[in-house]
């Protein structure tokens, strides 16, 4: 069971869920919300990344829309409601507020370093936390939209993991194509392509959850912070 800090910014401040190791200490790891806000799953996330031995913290990105926002996938009012909120959403503050939280967060790790794991919105978040922010090292799955920001890569600042499902319904294949190609010309980043997969084929509980798929990400991604935080 985690509990909650504020994170504070210029504009304001916002929740954020901790979740902390038996030991008490540990790099730290910005959990990056779905479209759902800081629901079950995205503290399940943190948790189980607490119990790798990180210092995990989930924000709540949608504070400036609606604060508290903790919904499912499960039925067709909430999809609603997370569409709503990801289309009055704004990805450059939001980017900021990741900011905000690696600098809360920073003197809770106990080796200074912080890296960031995101998921469908929080995946394109990951991505442009790498190529904006001092995080140490970042993973992406499933993000939407970086296709339309590939120009950032370039200036990417901290190492990257992306986790691109093959048969995404909010990817295309131009979009996969344009990704897969440019990421293969920046220093830093790795990008793993999951055949036949569909969108959120991590998400405990989801429509598209795949066990395989899912523990071969994760794995990759235990891997990729061990090395970088470790």
């Amino acid at each position: 069971m985690g509990t909650m800090m504020q994170v504070k910014t210029d504009a304001g401040s916002f929740d954020a869920y901790v979740a902390t190791p038996d030991s008490g200490a540990g790099p730290a790891i910005v959990v990056i919300q779905e479209i759902f806000g800081v629901n079950k799953v995205m503290r399940d996330i943190a948790d189980g990344l607490a119990a790798q031995g990180y210092v995990a913290v989930c924000p709540d990105l949608f504070w400036r829309i609606e604060p508290g926002v903790n919904i499912t996938d499960q039925t067709p009012e909430e999809w609603q409601k997370a569409f709503d909120l990801y289309g009055k959403f704004n990805v450059d503050t939001g980017v900021e507020d990741i900011q905000a939280t690696i600098a809360a967060i920073r003197p809770l790790a106990a080796n200074g370093k912080v890296g960031a794991v995101g998921y469908c919105l929080g995946g394109l978040l990951a991505y442009l936390t790498a190529t904006r922010t001092d995080a140490d090292a970042a993973v992406s799955y499933y993000g939407v939209g970086m296709d339309q920001k590939l120009d950032e890569a370039d200036g990417l600042k901290a190492p990257l993991l992306m986790h691109v499902a093959e048969e995404d319904k909010f990817v295309s294949k131009e979009a996969q194509g344009a990704i897969a190609a440019k990421m293969a010309t920046v220093p830093g980043a790795t990008v793993h392509f999951y055949p036949g997969l569909d969108h959120a084929f991590a998400r405990v509980g989801g429509e598209h959850y795949d066990q395989d798929g899912a523990e071969l990400a994760n794995g990759r991604t235990a891997r990729f912070f061990e090395l970088m935080l470790g």
